[in-house]
Order: C-alpha cells, then sequence, then structure tokens
C-alpha cells in the first residue's frame, strides 16, 4: 500500500500520530545488567506511534484504517509501514522520523528509551490539522494518539476536539502529561488513560490509586474515572497493566481481568486496548463487551514480541472476567 490511497476510499478508523517512530526491540536472555556488555536474543524493528499501533490492529481484523503521520519520502518508518502493507497519509517534515527502543526482559518487564522527535513549525501544525479534518469528515472514529513533537503546543489536540466537535465522527484520545490536561477540558468520546495518567488528569493521588488497584479495589478508579467522564461526557476506558481495566460511563461502571498471559513486551498493549474498544464499538456491541474486547486486545499484545499487532485469531475472549462496579442508573 503506498503513502496515497485511493481519495474515495472509506476508512472506519482513522487514526493520528504526530510523533511517529520506529520501534526498535531488543529482548535479552537474562536481566538486564547497567553499566555491562549483553547479547541480545532476539530484535526487531517496526513502525510505531500510538496511533499506528492502533491503525494496524484495525488491519489485522480487517477493518478499513489509515493513519495519519508527519514524515518524509524515503524514511524509514514509511518504508517499514509500506512493508506491512499499512493505508497512511502524511505531512512532510524536513528531518528524519525518530528511532525508539525498547529492552525487554525475559519476565516481561520492558525499559523504553523515546527520542524527542521532530520539531514542527506553525505551518506545518496547520496542514497536520487540515489532514486530519479532511479523513476524518468521512470516518466513524477518530484516535488522537501518542505525545506532541516539539514545536506543536500542549493544548493541539484540544484545539483538534474543537474543530473535530461538528463532525460526525467519535473522537478517542489517548495521551498523557499536559495535552491530555488539556485534551480532558474539551469534549470526547474516549479517554484512555493508565492509572498514572488518571491521577494526572483528575489530581488523585497516583501511589493510593495503583496500589487500591494493584490489591483489588477499584473504588478509588471509579472515583476517578467518574468524574472525567462527566467533564468530558464521554467513556474512560482505565488500563490497569496486569490488573486489566476499569470502563466508565454516564451509565455505570465495569472492570475486566484479563486471561492468563505469559508477557513478552507489554509495549503497544494499551493501543491494543483501544483499538479493541473501537473494533467492538463499530460492531454495535455494548459497553461491557467493548471492555472485554478491549482487555483481550491488550493481553494478546503483551504475549507477542515487539509491537506486533495480534489478529482477532489469537485474542481469548471467553477467559476475560468482567464484573460490573455500579447499578447502570
Amino acid at each position: 500500500m503506498t503513502a496515497a490511497p485511493d481519495s474515495s476510499a472509506h476508512f472506519d478508523i482513522v487514526t493520528l500520530t504526530a510523533n511517529p517512530s520506529l520501534d526498535r526491540t531488543l529482548e535479552l536472555p537474562g536481566v538486564l545488567q547497567r553499566g555491562e556488555v549483553q547479547r541480545a536474543a532476539g530484535s526487531r524493528a517496526e513502525p510505531g506511534g500510538k496511533g499506528v499501533n492502533v491503525s494496524r490492529v484495525a488491519a489485522e481484523a480487517g477493518v478499513p484504517t489509515l493513519a495519519l503521520l508527519p514524515g518524509r519520502d524515503g524514511d524509514p518508518l514509511l518504508a517499514a509501514l509500506n512493508d506491512v502493507g499499512l493505508p497512511y497519509r502524511t505531512m512532510p517534515v524536513d528531518g528524519e522520523i525518530r528511532s525508539n527502543l525498547t529492552i525487554a526482559e525475559p519476565d516481561g518487564t520492558t525499559t523504553k528509551i523515546n527520542a524527542p522527535g521532530v520539531a514542527l513549525d506553525t505551518d506545518q501544525a496547520r496542514r497536520l490539522t487540515e489532514l486530519v479534518l479532511e479523513h476524518a469528515a468521512s470516518a466513524a472514529w477518530v484516535a488522537l494518539c501518542g505525545s506532541l513533537p516539539p514545536g506543536l503546543p500542549y493544548n493541539w489536540y484540544r484545539t483538534l476536539l474543537d474543530a473535530l466537535a461538528d463532525l460526525p465522527c467519535r473522537v478517542a484520545v489517548d495521551t498523557s502529561g499536559p495535552p491530555l490536561v488539556a485534551a480532558a477540558g474539551g469534549r470526547s468520546d474516549l479517554l484512555k488513560p493508565n492509572d498514572e495518567e488518571l491521577a494526572e488528569v483528575t489530581g488523585a493521588d497516583s501511589a493510593v490509586l495503583k496500589s487500591a488497584a494493584a490489591a483489588g479495589d477499584l473504588a478509588p478508579i471509579v472515583a476517578a474515572a467518574t468524574e472525567l467522564s462527566a467533564r468530558t461526557g464521554g467513556s474512560v476506558l482505565a488500563t490497569l497493566g496486569a490488573a486489566g481495566a476499569v470502563l466508565t460511563t454516564a451509565s455505570g461502571s465495569w472492570a475486566a481481568i484479563p486471561p492468563p498471559t505469559v508477557t513478552r513486551s507489554t509495549v503497544g498493549a494499551g493501543d491494543s486496548s483501544l483499538a479493541g474498544y473501537v473494533l467492538a464499538a463499530l460492531r454495535g456491541e455494548p459497553e461491557p463487551e467493548r471492555l472485554r474486547s478491549a482487555v483481550a486486545y491488550g493481553a494478546a499484545a503483551a504475549g507477542l514480541a515487539g509491537t506486533q499487532p495480534p489478529s482477532p485469531a489469537q485474542l481469548d475472549l471467553e477467559r476475560v472476567v468482567l464484573t460490573e462496579l455500579t447499578p447502570i442508573r
């Protein structure tokens, strides 16, 4: 698939990766030893960035998807996208897309080192916005994903949310830090924070949320997510790593525990969870089943090396344990 898919093609899921990357993963045979020379047991290089990961999962499921990202012709990342056959459109930039490094240990511990990314100027930011609005007009879902590159203001996602508000597409946001705090002030259909990001955007104590989730006490997670849901008018999918996820809407909250999984890499698992939710939403499934799909996809991704996208055949939906946390009002 080339960088310029048929302009008449319809894409159910359009993703934006403002700060994409070429993801390089080294698998170690043992524990990482700082300051020592170690040999990798395996290595992978894959196109990455949160939105790209979401689109790759959607493509594996046979759902029409388009990835939007900055990138110039000949960039290694675009060559990697061509290799996996993912439809994409780009906004040209002046430098080479960053490479991110992940070091994966046998017990599933992952260490990720991210480069800052290519800086965008005001004109490039405008053109990237126009690219999003052009393709969002006919999409069912638009996912705004990942960190912002140097040059973009922290509230750029919030500006995009305001610009998308009059379009019929539904919008999901998965980011962190000041961009997440700013985006939470706008209207969105889905926010996907992890426990630390949920604390960051609501002012809750991160240590309390993390320890409560580890102990199986989800009340603090639900309280923070309920506040965030009321603020945005949409759903909140709070991913909790090995503890699963909590989905909170105006109708109630549900928890899901993933099936037993041998973790190889957690990088991209949250992106797969977001994709799993959106794919289920496209099928018209109710909120609890969207959560089931999200957790099954996240678990399947964690069991794969690097940032490989899981396929529907790799899901273990039946062993995802769903629990209603609050009655539907």
